[in-house]
């Protein structure tokens, strides 16, 4: 018995959506299993910093950006996410956060949005 060539193009397509969904599922995101949303609001302390070029960028803050700053992508889809906009953080000041915490290894030049990591 044969099989036709479109039952196996429809089967090879359902393979494609499954792995998809299941790498939705458990965390192929830019931030592993959480969320930025989520992750952004690990980045509480950094809100005056992310509002207000010349504010003072606490140690809390500094911290918290040097542990989600080892994934750029997670970083910049924090920074950019909607509970960072709805908390009042500016993008354009929030990339400066990770220069402002004199971080080393900091992604410098990386490409966040319409933004570039100084």
């Amino acid at each position: 018995m044969q099989v036709p060539m479109k039952s196996i193009w429809f089967l090879v397509l359902l393979v494609v959506v499954g792995i998809a969904a299941i790498d939705e599922v458990y965390g192929a995101g830019e931030c592993g299993k959480s969320s930025p949303d989520m992750e952004a609001f690990k980045l509480a302390p950094c809100v005056s910093a992310a509002q207000d070029a010349s504010a003072q960028v606490s140690d809390r803050c500094c911290s918290q950006v040097k542990k989600i700053g080892k994934n750029p992508k997670c970083l910049c889809a924090t920074m950019l996410s909607n509970t960072a906009k709805s908390s009042g953080a500016k993008p354009e000041i929030a990339v400066t956060i990770p220069k402002r915490c004199n971080i080393a290894d900091r992604p410098v030049g990386y490409k966040c949005g319409d933004y570039t990591l100084p």
